[in-house]
Protein backbone atom coordinates (compact mmCIF):
# COMPACT_ATOMS: atom_id res chain seq x y z
CA UNK A 1 0.00 0.00 0.00
CA UNK A 2 2.72 2.49 0.18
CA UNK A 3 3.74 2.23 -2.98
CA UNK A 4 0.58 2.66 -3.81
CA UNK A 5 0.01 6.35 -2.77
CA UNK A 6 3.27 7.31 -2.36
CA UNK A 7 1.78 9.57 -5.27
CA UNK A 8 -0.34 12.67 -4.17
CA UNK A 9 -3.83 11.49 -4.08
CA UNK A 10 -7.22 13.40 -3.07
CA UNK A 11 -8.62 12.99 0.35
CA UNK A 12 -11.34 14.62 1.45
CA UNK A 13 -11.16 15.33 5.42
CA UNK A 14 -13.94 15.68 8.05
CA UNK A 15 -14.26 17.50 11.40
CA UNK A 16 -16.75 18.55 13.76
CA UNK A 17 -15.28 19.97 16.79
CA UNK A 18 -15.76 20.65 20.65
CA UNK A 19 -17.46 24.04 19.31
CA UNK A 20 -20.38 21.68 18.14
CA UNK A 21 -21.39 24.01 15.20
CA UNK A 22 -21.49 21.72 12.36
CA UNK A 23 -19.59 19.66 10.20
CA UNK A 24 -16.33 20.88 7.85
CA UNK A 25 -15.37 19.18 4.99
CA UNK A 26 -12.52 19.60 3.29
CA UNK A 27 -10.46 18.22 -0.17
CA UNK A 28 -6.62 18.04 0.11
CA UNK A 29 -4.21 16.91 -2.51
CA UNK A 30 -1.18 15.26 -0.71
CA UNK A 31 1.41 12.10 -0.37
CA UNK A 32 1.25 12.21 3.23
CA UNK A 33 3.90 14.38 3.53
CA UNK A 34 3.50 17.33 1.43
CA UNK A 35 1.02 19.66 0.69
CA UNK A 36 0.13 19.30 -3.70
CA UNK A 37 -3.02 21.31 -3.43
CA UNK A 38 -6.08 22.64 -1.61
CA UNK A 39 -9.80 21.41 -3.09
CA UNK A 40 -13.21 22.39 -2.70
CA UNK A 41 -14.87 22.71 0.84
CA UNK A 42 -17.95 22.27 2.60
CA UNK A 43 -20.34 22.96 5.60
CA UNK A 44 -22.88 21.46 7.05
CA UNK A 45 -24.22 22.97 10.44
CA UNK A 46 -25.98 20.59 12.99
CA UNK A 47 -29.45 22.03 14.28
CA UNK A 48 -30.62 22.96 17.10
CA UNK A 49 -31.89 19.61 17.87
CA UNK A 50 -28.50 18.24 17.15
CA UNK A 51 -26.76 20.27 19.16
CA UNK A 52 -29.04 19.37 22.18
CA UNK A 53 -28.19 15.71 21.01
CA UNK A 54 -24.66 15.83 21.01
CA UNK A 55 -24.92 18.19 24.31
CA UNK A 56 -26.38 15.84 25.71
CA UNK A 57 -23.95 13.06 24.60
CA UNK A 58 -20.82 15.36 26.31
CA UNK A 59 -18.94 13.55 28.92
CA UNK A 60 -20.99 10.19 28.46
CA UNK A 61 -19.32 7.04 27.46
CA UNK A 62 -22.06 4.70 26.30
CA UNK A 63 -25.81 4.38 26.99
CA UNK A 64 -28.54 6.15 25.06
CA UNK A 65 -27.12 9.58 25.07
CA UNK A 66 -24.20 8.22 23.15
CA UNK A 67 -25.66 5.99 20.62
CA UNK A 68 -27.92 8.84 19.99
CA UNK A 69 -25.13 11.18 19.53
CA UNK A 70 -23.26 9.07 17.08
CA UNK A 71 -26.31 8.65 15.09
CA UNK A 72 -26.53 12.02 14.22
CA UNK A 73 -22.98 12.57 13.78
CA UNK A 74 -23.04 9.55 11.34
CA UNK A 75 -25.82 11.41 9.23
CA UNK A 76 -25.07 15.09 9.63
CA UNK A 77 -21.48 13.25 7.93
CA UNK A 78 -22.93 11.12 5.45
CA UNK A 79 -24.78 14.64 4.48
CA UNK A 80 -22.13 16.93 4.14
CA UNK A 81 -20.03 14.88 2.29
CA UNK A 82 -21.40 13.86 -0.61
CA UNK A 83 -20.39 15.47 -4.04
CA UNK A 84 -16.94 14.87 -3.64
CA UNK A 85 -16.55 12.48 -6.38
CA UNK A 86 -12.88 13.01 -6.74
CA UNK A 87 -12.00 11.94 -3.29
CA UNK A 88 -9.94 8.16 -3.09
CA UNK A 89 -10.29 8.71 0.46
CA UNK A 90 -11.78 10.33 3.83
CA UNK A 91 -10.28 11.31 6.61
CA UNK A 92 -13.37 11.01 9.44
CA UNK A 93 -12.64 12.45 12.86
CA UNK A 94 -16.06 12.19 14.28
CA UNK A 95 -17.19 14.01 17.29
CA UNK A 96 -15.67 13.79 20.88
CA UNK A 97 -17.90 13.11 23.69
CA UNK A 98 -15.35 12.00 26.25
CA UNK A 99 -11.97 12.75 26.44
CA UNK A 100 -9.90 11.39 29.59
CA UNK A 101 -6.06 9.60 28.30
CA UNK A 102 -4.97 9.09 31.75
CA UNK A 103 -8.14 7.37 32.69
CA UNK A 104 -11.02 5.51 30.81
CA UNK A 105 -9.57 7.08 27.54
CA UNK A 106 -11.24 8.63 24.46
CA UNK A 107 -14.35 8.97 23.01
CA UNK A 108 -15.35 9.92 19.31
CA UNK A 109 -18.06 9.19 18.43
CA UNK A 110 -19.50 8.03 14.51
CA UNK A 111 -19.41 4.75 12.37
CA UNK A 112 -16.38 5.17 9.95
CA UNK A 113 -18.07 1.88 8.42
CA UNK A 114 -21.84 3.37 7.58
CA UNK A 115 -20.22 5.94 5.79
CA UNK A 116 -17.90 4.30 3.89
CA UNK A 117 -21.07 2.05 2.71
CA UNK A 118 -23.16 5.35 2.34
CA UNK A 119 -20.50 6.93 0.27
CA UNK A 120 -18.68 3.84 -1.23
CA UNK A 121 -14.98 5.42 -0.70
CA UNK A 122 -13.03 4.20 2.13
CA UNK A 123 -12.22 5.82 5.46
CA UNK A 124 -10.17 6.38 8.33
CA UNK A 125 -11.17 6.65 10.98
CA UNK A 126 -10.52 6.27 15.22
CA UNK A 127 -7.75 8.28 15.08
CA UNK A 128 -6.93 8.95 18.63
CA UNK A 129 -7.40 5.48 20.35
CA UNK A 130 -3.63 4.35 19.77
CA UNK A 131 -2.16 7.17 21.14
CA UNK A 132 -4.14 6.84 24.01
CA UNK A 133 -3.25 3.25 24.50
CA UNK A 134 0.31 3.72 23.92
CA UNK A 135 0.37 6.22 26.63
CA UNK A 136 -0.06 9.57 24.37
CA UNK A 137 -2.44 12.03 25.45
CA UNK A 138 -4.79 11.54 22.12
CA UNK A 139 -4.42 15.05 21.25
CA UNK A 140 -3.81 17.48 19.55
CA UNK A 141 -3.30 15.92 16.02
CA UNK A 142 -3.30 18.80 13.91
CA UNK A 143 0.36 19.56 14.09
CA UNK A 144 1.98 17.14 11.46
CA UNK A 145 -0.35 18.72 9.41
CA UNK A 146 0.91 21.85 10.76
CA UNK A 147 4.12 21.02 9.98
CA UNK A 148 3.30 20.60 6.65
CA UNK A 149 1.58 23.78 6.27
CA UNK A 150 4.70 25.69 7.48
CA UNK A 151 6.63 23.97 4.60
CA UNK A 152 3.75 24.70 2.53
CA UNK A 153 3.92 28.62 3.24
CA UNK A 154 7.78 28.51 2.94
CA UNK A 155 8.51 29.38 6.96
CA UNK A 156 11.95 29.72 7.70
CA UNK A 157 12.32 30.38 10.98
CA UNK A 158 9.99 28.99 14.14
CA UNK A 159 6.30 29.47 13.87
CA UNK A 160 3.36 28.71 15.78
CA UNK A 161 -0.07 27.55 15.20
CA UNK A 162 -2.97 28.62 17.43
CA UNK A 163 -6.53 26.82 17.05
CA UNK A 164 -8.86 28.73 18.63
CA UNK A 165 -11.90 26.35 18.77
CA UNK A 166 -13.97 25.00 21.74
CA UNK A 167 -10.60 24.11 23.24
CA UNK A 168 -7.25 26.04 22.57
CA UNK A 169 -4.36 24.51 21.07
CA UNK A 170 -0.77 25.12 20.24
CA UNK A 171 1.80 23.90 17.80
CA UNK A 172 5.09 25.45 17.78
CA UNK A 173 6.72 24.10 14.21
CA UNK A 174 10.77 24.12 13.45
CA UNK A 175 10.25 24.02 9.40
CA UNK A 176 13.60 23.30 8.97
CA UNK A 177 13.32 19.84 10.16
CA UNK A 178 13.36 16.84 7.77
CA UNK A 179 9.50 14.98 9.11
CA UNK A 180 7.16 16.13 11.33
CA UNK A 181 8.04 12.99 13.91
CA UNK A 182 11.86 14.26 14.03
CA UNK A 183 13.10 14.97 17.36
CA UNK A 184 12.58 18.72 18.09
CA UNK A 185 10.36 19.42 15.04
CA UNK A 186 7.06 19.85 16.77
CA UNK A 187 5.47 21.11 20.07
CA UNK A 188 1.94 20.66 20.52
CA UNK A 189 -1.06 20.81 23.69
CA UNK A 190 -3.71 22.66 24.28
CA UNK A 191 -3.32 25.97 25.99
CA UNK A 192 -6.71 25.93 27.44
CA UNK A 193 -10.37 26.76 27.05
CA UNK A 194 -11.15 28.70 24.45
CA UNK A 195 -14.87 29.29 22.52
CA UNK A 196 -16.72 26.15 24.46
CA UNK A 197 -17.26 28.13 27.33
CA UNK A 198 -17.84 31.32 26.29
CA UNK A 199 -20.39 29.95 23.53
CA UNK A 200 -21.92 27.88 27.23
CA UNK A 201 -22.40 31.59 28.27
CA UNK A 202 -24.30 32.86 25.80
CA UNK A 203 -26.22 29.96 25.36
CA UNK A 204 -27.18 30.28 29.34
CA UNK A 205 -27.65 34.04 29.24
CA UNK A 206 -28.90 35.02 25.92
CA UNK A 207 -30.30 32.02 24.17
CA UNK A 208 -27.24 32.33 21.47
CA UNK A 209 -25.18 29.99 20.09
CA UNK A 210 -21.69 32.15 20.41
CA UNK A 211 -21.04 35.99 21.02
CA UNK A 212 -20.43 37.28 17.13
CA UNK A 213 -18.03 39.49 16.58
CA UNK A 214 -16.98 39.86 20.53
CA UNK A 215 -20.21 42.13 20.37
CA UNK A 216 -20.55 41.74 23.85
CA UNK A 217 -17.35 40.97 25.49
CA UNK A 218 -16.26 44.38 23.83
CA UNK A 219 -19.25 46.13 25.97
CA UNK A 220 -17.57 45.00 29.18
CA UNK A 221 -14.51 44.47 31.52
CA UNK A 222 -12.36 42.45 32.57
CA UNK A 223 -12.82 41.42 36.23
CA UNK A 224 -9.04 40.57 37.09
CA UNK A 225 -10.18 38.70 40.47
CA UNK A 226 -11.94 35.91 38.43
CA UNK A 227 -8.94 36.36 36.26
CA UNK A 228 -6.56 35.16 38.80
CA UNK A 229 -8.50 32.84 40.18
CA UNK A 230 -8.62 30.91 36.77
CA UNK A 231 -4.87 30.94 36.05
CA UNK A 232 -4.18 29.34 40.03
CA UNK A 233 -5.74 26.37 38.11
CA UNK A 234 -2.91 23.36 38.07
CA UNK A 235 -3.18 22.64 34.63
CA UNK A 236 -1.15 25.66 33.42
CA UNK A 237 1.91 24.43 35.82
CA UNK A 238 2.09 21.06 33.82
CA UNK A 239 4.09 20.75 31.39
CA UNK A 240 3.80 19.54 27.50
CA UNK A 241 2.18 17.86 26.00
CA UNK A 242 -1.00 17.60 27.64
CA UNK A 243 -4.62 17.79 26.90
CA UNK A 244 -8.16 18.95 27.74
CA UNK A 245 -11.77 17.60 27.13
CA UNK A 246 -14.28 20.28 26.15
CA UNK A 247 -15.54 20.61 30.27
CA UNK A 248 -12.50 20.66 32.16
CA UNK A 249 -12.55 24.05 32.68
CA UNK A 250 -16.37 24.10 33.38
CA UNK A 251 -15.43 26.65 36.84
CA UNK A 252 -15.23 29.30 33.95
CA UNK A 253 -18.77 29.34 34.34
CA UNK A 254 -18.63 29.93 38.44
CA UNK A 255 -15.77 32.25 38.19
CA UNK A 256 -18.09 34.58 35.95
CA UNK A 257 -21.29 33.60 38.40
CA UNK A 258 -21.70 37.47 39.87
CA UNK A 259 -21.26 39.34 36.81
CA UNK A 260 -22.97 40.85 34.17
CA UNK A 261 -23.06 39.37 30.76
CA UNK A 262 -20.88 41.72 29.15
CA UNK A 263 -18.31 41.70 31.73
CA UNK A 264 -18.58 37.78 32.09
CA UNK A 265 -17.80 37.94 28.09
CA UNK A 266 -14.86 40.18 28.29
CA UNK A 267 -13.71 37.95 31.12
CA UNK A 268 -13.94 34.69 29.87
CA UNK A 269 -12.68 35.63 26.33
CA UNK A 270 -9.33 37.44 28.47
CA UNK A 271 -9.17 33.71 30.36
CA UNK A 272 -8.28 32.22 26.82
CA UNK A 273 -6.03 34.85 25.91
CA UNK A 274 -3.83 34.43 29.26
CA UNK A 275 -4.20 30.86 28.73
CA UNK A 276 -2.31 30.89 25.18
CA UNK A 277 0.09 33.48 26.94
CA UNK A 278 0.84 31.12 29.54
CA UNK A 279 1.47 28.03 27.11
CA UNK A 280 3.64 30.18 24.90
CA UNK A 281 6.54 29.72 27.91
CA UNK A 282 6.75 26.61 26.98
CA UNK A 283 7.85 27.02 23.21
CA UNK A 284 11.68 26.00 22.45
CA UNK A 285 11.93 29.29 20.92
CA UNK A 286 10.31 32.36 20.43
CA UNK A 287 7.78 31.83 17.25
CA UNK A 288 8.71 34.45 14.16
CA UNK A 289 5.06 35.05 14.30
CA UNK A 290 1.70 33.36 15.54
CA UNK A 291 -0.83 31.98 12.89
CA UNK A 292 -4.57 31.89 14.31
CA UNK A 293 -6.98 29.11 13.02
CA UNK A 294 -10.61 27.69 14.52
CA UNK A 295 -13.56 30.41 15.04
CA UNK A 296 -11.78 32.44 17.27
CA UNK A 297 -9.98 34.23 14.98
CA UNK A 298 -13.22 36.33 13.72
CA UNK A 299 -13.45 37.24 17.30
CA UNK A 300 -11.68 40.95 17.49
CA UNK A 301 -11.91 41.49 21.09
CA UNK A 302 -9.54 38.42 21.36
CA UNK A 303 -7.05 39.00 18.71
CA UNK A 304 -6.43 42.19 19.99
CA UNK A 305 -6.33 40.61 23.61
CA UNK A 306 -3.66 37.94 22.26
CA UNK A 307 -2.19 40.78 20.20
CA UNK A 308 -1.08 42.85 23.57
CA UNK A 309 -0.26 39.56 25.57
CA UNK A 310 1.94 38.11 23.06
CA UNK A 311 5.61 39.21 22.13
CA UNK A 312 5.23 38.76 18.21
CA UNK A 313 2.83 39.38 15.51
CA UNK A 314 -0.47 37.44 15.51
CA UNK A 315 -2.52 36.89 12.52
CA UNK A 316 -5.16 34.57 10.99
CA UNK A 317 -4.19 31.76 8.87
CA UNK A 318 -5.53 33.50 5.94
CA UNK A 319 -2.87 35.73 6.01
CA UNK A 320 -0.69 33.29 4.13
CA UNK A 321 -3.05 32.06 2.26
CA UNK A 322 -4.59 29.19 4.52
CA UNK A 323 -8.31 28.52 5.12
CA UNK A 324 -8.87 28.97 9.21
CA UNK A 325 -12.13 27.05 8.62
CA UNK A 326 -11.03 24.30 6.85
CA UNK A 327 -8.13 23.82 8.56
CA UNK A 328 -9.17 20.89 10.88
CA UNK A 329 -10.73 19.00 8.17
CA UNK A 330 -7.68 19.14 5.60
CA UNK A 331 -6.02 17.78 8.69
CA UNK A 332 -7.94 15.11 8.85
CA UNK A 333 -7.46 14.15 5.06
CA UNK A 334 -3.44 14.70 5.37
CA UNK A 335 -3.69 12.21 8.19
CA UNK A 336 -5.50 9.67 6.40
CA UNK A 337 -3.38 9.46 4.27
CA UNK A 338 -0.49 9.32 6.21
CA UNK A 339 -2.58 6.25 7.81
CA UNK A 340 -2.78 4.63 4.53
CA UNK A 341 0.95 4.57 3.77
CA UNK A 342 1.83 3.62 7.50
CA UNK A 343 3.25 6.53 8.67
CA UNK A 344 3.20 8.42 12.08
CA UNK A 345 0.45 10.65 13.21
CA UNK A 346 1.65 11.47 16.69
CA UNK A 347 4.85 11.57 17.98
CA UNK A 348 6.29 12.31 21.53
CA UNK A 349 6.63 16.02 20.94
CA UNK A 350 2.74 16.44 20.04
CA UNK A 351 0.97 13.95 22.50
CA UNK A 352 3.52 12.75 24.89
CA UNK A 353 3.39 9.31 23.45
CA UNK A 354 6.40 7.34 23.82
CA UNK A 355 7.44 6.68 19.94
CA UNK A 356 5.90 8.04 16.65
CA UNK A 357 3.03 6.12 16.46
CA UNK A 358 -0.22 5.56 13.68
CA UNK A 359 -3.52 5.84 14.71
CA UNK A 360 -6.97 4.86 12.93
CA UNK A 361 -8.87 2.43 11.60
CA UNK A 362 -9.11 1.78 8.12
CA UNK A 363 -12.71 0.74 6.56
CA UNK A 364 -11.71 0.01 2.49
CA UNK A 365 -14.35 -0.43 -0.13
Amino acid sequence: MKGKLAEPIWALGAMSGTSLDGVDAAMLRTDGVTISGFGPTAYRAYSTAEQACLRAGLGQWSGDAVEAAAQVVTDAHIAALQGFDDAALIGFHGQTLAHEPRGRGTLQVGDGMALAAALNCSVVWDFRSSDVELGGEGAPLAPFFHWACAKWIGAQRSVAFLNLGGVGNLTWVDPTSDAPDAPGALLAFDTGPANAPINDLMMQRRGLDFDADGALAGQGQVVDGALELFLEEGYFRKMPPKSLDRNDFSLMLDLVRELDDADAAATMTAMAAAAVMQGMEHCPSPPERVLVTGGGRRNPVMMAMLQTALDCPVAPVEEVGLDGDMLEAQAFAYLAVRVMRGLPTSAPGTTGVRAPVGGGQITRV
